[in-house]
């Protein structure tokens, strides 16, 4: 990823399985923190009808404990299925498409070290296309993991992730699963801007102190770096994205989901569940590029 580049040589297809692969690990060891992130934004729904108006879910442990205790411990993998069709999808086209798009702008043959600029302007794009086709994945992840919030006694709108495809089709029409696209797009550009521009160019400069190799430690620091980046750009978006995909009813568009938000919750709204969203995105870039840094090494080759 890094523009210190190998002397090997790596497909398309070869970087999109080894990104698909290590996207799909990353999100099956950190969808808990996942599902709490939604579950934090989506509180204020969760909390209307309470006559006391306490909050259910305070800070990342504790709503996975709530969450683990008052709906089962798998209840946090709740999105699985569709999460895992996100990443195959999301994670194999952004970062496979990223290295292609970058070369585009400053030319095959360039050797020296690509402009932060660069980085920015190609995984902005890459980031827009990949969840512009993945959308779909995206929306039921969500519905699924914010079905935990209907009282007890409702029944749940969707059996499981292929349920809940043909559920959303048949009572909303096919263009509903391209719901939250804009905001979706935003943020996923946003913040694939953020994570592989930021991981580039954090590798770059540790490689540049002496005493640093290419190597594990170099990697985990670099995805850390690149989750706390994403966060904190992509975070207000984020929260828009769940709410609209939570429940679009209740508002017009992206723009008035925005304006309702800082209007009735205030501008700390934008960031809730930071800490849940940064445990989720730092651990989920850190095991997702060293994942990756080992994976790509099946599918090099000398030139």
């Amino acid at each position: 990823m890094a523009d210190l580049k190998p002397k090997t040589e790596i497909s398309f297809a070869g970087t999109f399985a080894s990104s698909a692969f290590a996207a799909c690990f990353a999100e099956l060891c950190t969808i808990p923190l996942d599902t709490a992130k939604v579950r934090l934004q989506l509180q204020k729904k969760a909390a209307a009808g309470e006559a006391v108006g306490v909050p259910k879910y305070r800070g990342m442990l504790g709503t996975v404990a709530t969450i683990a205790r008052e709906e089962g411990l798998l209840a946090l993998w709740k999105g699985i299925i569709p999460g895992l069709h996100r990443q195959c999808l999301y994670g194999g086209l952004r970062i496979g498409l990223y290295e292609p798009v970058k070369a585009f702008f400053v030319g095959s043959g360039y050797i020296a070290d690509v402009s932060l600029f660069s980085m920015i302007l190609a995984a902005l794009i890459t980031g827009a296309l990949a969840i512009a086709v993945a959308n779909p994945t995206d929306l039921v992840k969500v519905r699924l993991q914010a079905e935990g919030k209907l009282p007890a006694g409702v029944p749940r709108r969707y059996s499981g992730a292929l349920n809940a495809y043909y559920t959303i089709v048949r009572q909303e029409g096919f263009g509903a699963l391209w719901t939250g696209l804009w905001p979706n797009v935003a943020r996923n550009a946003i913040i694939n801007a953020a994570e592989l521009a930021s991981y580039d160019k954090v590798k770059q400069t540790i490689l540049n102190i002496p005493g640093f190799t290419d190597n594990i430690l170099t990697h985990l620091l670099a995805g850390l770096g690149a989750g706390f980046f994403a966060v904190c750009i992509g975070s207000p978006v984020d929260v828009v994205k769940s709410r609209m995909m939570g429940d679009s009813s209740i508002y017009k568009n992206t723009f008035d989901c925005f304006v309702k938000t800082l209007k009735n919750d205030g501008p700390f709204a934008f960031y809730k569940g930071f800490l849940p969203n940064f445990g989720r995105l730092g651990s989920w870039n850190a095991i997702m590029f060293l994942t990756l840094e080992q994976a790509k090494k099946f599918f090099t080759w000398e030139p």
